[in-house]
């Protein structure tokens, strides 16, 4: 199986607990505001050193805005007490840049939260790298070309970043290797027109520094970005790419080429008409702070339920803007309409067949 890490599914099956509290409580609020999110991405920083052509929340405006880290801090015990398991760090900007981020991994680890990091990988450097492996449940470096040149000019920066990302995942491996560190080290590169020549050279090399995997994902349009530019990137031309990749496989690297992902982005149902795994599975907290149920929203009020600089995460979490959106989602939000291949899509798929079963189910 080359996607173990359940990059194109979903991981909810091993939560069955918070499973059967949802399925239990879903439809009644008073039961329902308990049902606390298992992840949540958190953009600790909103300004980044690129600017991708393909940035889906390019809308944010990338601006200077940061965690408070002392807020945070407190925030994070209250959530590891409430059974948030793990967060995701990235965002709205690159997370690396926010200078708290090794204590903030650091308390994590104590306190029983894992953690993982999506990140361009350029500000690694030697005082940081250490701290991130020994913390990090795993991190994935966001790479979109295989040579300086493409690279450039996709990630809107200077081609010597290249360079210096290619290198940086060799000083993660070594360090890996040495220190005996169980961080999983990945790479994702979002297929588009202008990289799909440079895809298999660039998991050669990958595969050559001792990465773990590889994964090729489609581009799915927020519904918000500023950019079109990729809207209609047609992917049923690239299946042989995907087959071709497959020959990179070996015991120790991996190519997830996200298939069926892109096989659902022409599709005409989704599957499910509501959205269950709002407001109760997951949660976006961005960089100033606020809280959303859902990153397609962003800015939408409709899906704010507060800010974590003005009160606790129990709060909002139980709070009246929360109740607000979970009765807006329940019976007004039509999920067919929303962003296709979400990050709920399959969990969404998954929670909408336990509630509505076929008639087979029980011959297990």
């Amino acid at each position: 199986m080359n996607d173990q890490y359940h990059i194109d599914s979903h991981k909810l099956v091993f939560h069955p607990g918070r499973v059967a509290h949802w399925f239990e409580s879903h439809e009644k609020w008073e039961s329902a505001k308990s049902v606390y999110p298992i992840y949540l991405e958190v953009s600790p920083i909103g300004i980044c050193n690129h600017r991708c052509l393909f940035c889906a929340l390019d809308f944010v405006g990338y601006q200077n805005v940061g965690l408070n880290e002392d807020i945070f801090k407190k925030r994070l015990s209250e959530m590891a007490k409430l059974g948030i398991k793990s967060i995701m760090f990235a965002g709205e900007g690159e997370p690396t840049l926010w200078k708290p981020l090794g204590k903030i991994l650091e308390l994590c680890s104590k306190i029983g939260i894992d953690t993982a990091l999506t990140t361009n990988m350029v500000p690694f450097n030697e005082n940081n790298t250490d701290i991130i492996l020994r913390n990090c449940r795993w991190i994935k470096t966001s790479i979109n070309a295989g040579t300086p040149e493409t690279y450039a000019l996709i990630h809107g920066t200077k081609s010597s970043d290249f360079e210096r990302v290619m290198a940086n995942f060799k000083r993660c491996v070594t360090l890996r290797r040495r220190k005996h560190y169980t961080c999983t080290i990945g790479a994702q590169l979002l297929l588009l027109p202008e990289n799909a020549h440079e895809v298999f050279s660039l998991g050669r090399q990958l595969k050559s520094i001792g990465i773990d995997y590889f994964v090729v994902k489609p581009y799915s349009q927020h519904p918000s970005s500023i950019t079109k530019r990729y809207a209609k990137v047609d992917y049923a031309s690239f299946s042989s790419l995907g087959e071709k990749l497959e020959t990179l496989n070996s015991g120790k690297f991996k190519v997830i080429f996200r298939r069926k992902t892109m096989e659902k982005l022409v599709e005409n149902e989704k599957g499910y008409r509501r959205c269950c795994s709002t407001p109760f599975f997951w949660a976006y907290i961005m960089a100033d702070g606020s809280v959303y149920g859902c990153s397609v929203f962003l800015g939408d009020k409709k899906f704010y339920y507060g800010n974590i600089h003005q009160s606790s995460f129990k709060n909002i979490w139980e709070g009246a803007r929360r109740k607000k959106s979970y009765e807006f989602v329940k019976n007004s939000l039509d999920a067919r309409k929303c962003r296709k291949n979400c990050r709920m899509d399959e969990i969404n798929r998954y929670l909408w067949k336990l509630k509505n079963p076929d008639a087979h189910v029980n011959f297990i």
